[in-house]
């Protein structure tokens, strides 16, 4: 029987993805293990697996395709001795929600070299056409093609406000580029529904297309990341707390452990220090090591602190499990590892996702200091600025001192202001007494 090949879900988040490219052609043969083609998800490019060993009959999703539902038949293989032929003309029917959900559910385990192999669905029965559906003036169910309809989003067009050119006044992709350049018919007021106002395509910018520029695809994570700070900051209520800290101390100290680690090759960052102070405030202020499922709120019994790193194409956050019972050490060596794959695109699953709370570093350019958006579902995440030469007063009097501002952002719904302002305290006091979280 022909085995449908799914687009796999790559991490418990995963909705669609990205056909990057295809390692085999139709008619080859693979074995279980072989490397059929690489899917671009909302963190990495990952290499996709046979599990059975057969010959692919047909490549239902040509390389490149964007937004590729998880659980879309993207191949069809024939099975060893089976004729591909055959295989190839059967029909790759979408995969029922039972099976869909199979994959959801089977999404969780990825593989030592990041690697995941795509569950092998059932053959589906044959699903009954569905029923014809009244037409409706509304832009989910005017007759376009898929791709017209990617376009028209992207582009603003409202397609209830078009006439198609296609096949049975199907709106096609040269509709859309109509109606971005204005030329585009419009349905007159006879084909809108009773009472409704045919929308007009809004007219691109006076001097968009006179200003010299370049376009690039957005990439699966750039999409990722708009769409979830867009929706932390539309559901989250942030309240934002800001405290200078004198960082003299902490690098005085952080030297001398330099000079001791030094024949080790370990070599301490002063956000390795401000990593191991924030979890040992967040034990000490345990009602901002929090998160909100549902109607509960979850409180942490260890700190996980999730690290923001800039990489190709956007941001990644590893996390440092436990960083509250860790040596600086342990921590260094283990961000400074992290960091590398990280940026080579190597993380496993497990090592970016999760975490209680998040930190988020800004000083090598020169920030003094800003607020960073939530990363849910945590409820909290500390942002940190340059330390920098300033005034400051010691003991009464006018001193120069290496001053840092922090700001921690808090989800006003998990974390009363009072709670995230004692934890603040804690953190300051912690960074300005660094031999303090040692012990």
């Amino acid at each position: 029987m022909p085995i449908n090949l799914q687009m796999p879900a790559l991490s418990p988040t995963m909705e669609e993805g990205t056909l990057a490219k295809w390692l085999v052609k139709e008619g080859d043969e693979v074995a279980s293990g072989d490397l059929l083609a690489e899917i671009e998800t909302d963190k990495a490019t990952m290499e996709f697996e046979a599990v059975d060993e057969g010959t692919i009959a047909k490549i239902v999703v040509a390389e490149g395709t964007d937004n590729v539902p998880v659980g879309e038949v993207i191949a069809i293989m024939a099975e060893e001795g089976e004729d591909a032929g055959a295989a190839a003309s059967a029909d790759p029917a979408p995969a029922p929600k039972e099976e869909r959900r199979a994959v959801d559910e089977g999404s969780n385990a990825i593989g030592d070299d990041n690697r995941k192999t795509a569950p092998v669905a059932a053959k589906p029965a044959p699903a009954p056409a569905p029923a014809p559906t009244p037409a409706s003036s509304g832009s989910d169910r005017v007759k376009a093609s898929p791709l017209a309809r990617r376009l028209a989003e992207q582009k603003g067009v409202d397609l209830s406000a078009l006439s198609g050119s296609g096949p049975g006044g199907r709106i096609i992709k040269a509709d859309i580029d109509a109606a971005e350049g204005g030329t585009a018919p419009v349905k007159s007021a006879a084909a809108s529904a009773p009472g409704a106002t045919p929308a007009v395509a809004p007219a691109p910018a006076a001097n968009d297309f006179d200003i010299p520029h370049t376009s690039a695809k957005l990439s699966g994570m750039r999409k990722t990341i708009a769409r979830r700070l867009t929706e932390a900051k539309q559901t989250i209520p942030h309240i934002y707390l800001t405290v200078d800290i004198e960082l003299d101390k902490l690098l005085k100290l952080r030297g001398e452990l330099n000079a001791s680690l030094e024949s080790r090759g370990v070599k301490l960052s002063v956000n390795d220090l401000l990593i191991k102070a924030q979890a040992v405030a967040l034990m000490q202020v345990p009602k901002c090591n929090v998160s909100i499922d549902g109607d509960q709120l979850k409180t942490f019994e260890r700190a996980d602190i999730s690290v923001a790193v800039s990489i190709e194409g956007g941001l990644i956050t590893p996390i440092i499990t436990g960083a509250d019972s860790k040596v600086l050490s342990t921590i260094s060596t283990e961000m400074k590892d992290l960091a590398e794959r990280a940026k080579a695109g190597k993380l496993k699953m497990h090592e970016y996702q999760g975490g209680t709370a998040s930190i988020s570093n800004m000083g090598m350019f020169g920030i003094k200091n800003f607020d960073a958006v939530i990363n849910p579902p945590q409820a909290m995440i500390l942002a940190i600025g340059a330390g920098q030469k300033r005034p400051h007063v010691i003991d009464d009097s006018l001193q120069i001192a290496t001053i840092m501002s922090a700001t921690g952002s808090f989800d006003h719904r998990a974390i009363d202001g009072a709670d995230g302002a004692q934890f603040m305290k804690v953190f300051k006091e912690l960074v300005e007494n660094p031999l303090g979280m040692l012990a």
